[in-house]
């Protein structure tokens, strides 16, 4: 089979690789699409120190049943599934209470682990996750990053009515935008490009801001009429902006962080105190694939006005390396296999 390999940094290639067999309580898969990631891109790069090499890439994946054990969750031969890509221990004090995103041995599918992007995949079948028959294969794998996006509305717990600023207008802003669209809130998207800003526009978001032409603070206590935001949501992984965050967050709200600075970010704990603000990490998800399979499949939140490109899986590799070098051309792109 063929499969998209990250030898080293900078080296990336489609090559041919053993068609893998299910061991234990796997499935195997004929994957269909998958999506490249911004830590694909990090792989490329060799910028993640969390990737090791030889390597594998794929973690937005989905497929149809080619061979499955019994299962207690009614899956079967000929089925659409989309892959939960994070792989826990059980174990550890997180998986114990269910917040399995966080496990202490935590292994991410094309991170830790060979991923998917290959013709075949195996997977266990408890992390497979049931799509509708109807549903289109270019958008069953965006499910992936809109659990991310969704992750970071209920650790904040955003409720209907409330602002929920968002920094960072990327695939997962852009889709935690959308998302608290669903769920009556009022999104404020703020990036330094106007071109994504447009297209926060483009789907639905009322309020944006321009932060690097205009004082995002004094945009948001306009927008929220003093208030300023109970919810911001940092989806950038910039330094200025989880600082940022303090600067928007009302008296008594709560910010929730999704990017990954490279560095620590000083924080001026005062104002955390003054303000009483609760932060919360927000990593992964845990729980909410079927909510996104539900919102994609019933187009409450149309993925595809993300999708800048799909390309054949021979395509797959020079597309990575184009966008490395190009990376605003690029919102998502997903390779059909």
């Amino acid at each position: 089979m063929k499969a998209i390999h990250i030898a080293e940094p900078l080296s990336v290639k489609m090559i041919d690789a053993s068609m893998p067999e299910p061991q234990g309580n796997e499935a195997l898969i004929r994957v269909k699409s998958a999506g490249i990631c911004g830590s694909d891109i990090g792989a490329y790069r060799g910028v993640n120190p969390l990737v090791s090499y030889p390597r594998t890439i794929g973690h937005e994946i989905a497929g149809e049943v080619v061979a499955i054990p019994p299962n207690d969750k009614g899956i079967r031969p000929g089925d659409k599934v989309i892959v939960d890509p994070y792989l826990y221990c059980g174990q550890c004090y997180p998986c114990t209470i269910g917040r399995t995103n966080c496990c202490e041995r935590l292994q991410v599918l094309g991170v830790h682990v060979d991923g998917g992007m290959s013709d075949y995949f195996c997977h266990p079948v408890d992390m497979l996750v049931k799509a509708p028959d109807d549903m289109a294969w270019d958008v069953m794998c965006m499910a992936e990053p809109l659990t991310i996006a969704l992750h970071g509305l209920h650790r904040t717990r955003l409720r209907q009515g409330e602002h929920i600023a968002i920094i960072g207008a990327g695939a997962i802003g852009l889709l935690a935008a959308m998302a608290a669209i669903q769920y009556g809130a009022v999104p404020i998207v703020i990036d330094i490009v106007q071109a994504r800003l447009e297209q926060a526009r483009a789907m639905g978001v009322q309020h944006v801001v321009n932060s690097s032409s205009e004082n995002a603070e004094e945009a948001i206590r306009r927008i929220t009429g003093g208030r300023k935001a109970e919810v911001v949501l940092e989806a950038s992984g910039a330094n200025a902006a989880v600082r940022m965050t303090l600067d928007l967050v009302s008296h008594a709200g709560r910010i929730g962080l999704t990017g990954w600075p490279k560095q620590e970010t000083p924080l001026p704990t005062d104002w955390i105190t003054r303000k009483e603000v609760d932060i919360v990490g927000c990593r992964t998800s845990a729980g909410e694939f079927e909510e996104a399979v539900e919102l994609i499949h019933s187009r409450k939140v149309d993925v595809r006005k993300l999708i800048t490109a799909t390309v054949p899986m021979d395509e797959a590799a020079r597309t990575i390396q184009d966008i490395e070098r190009n990376p605003d051309r690029y919102l998502k792109v997903i390779v059909m296999l």
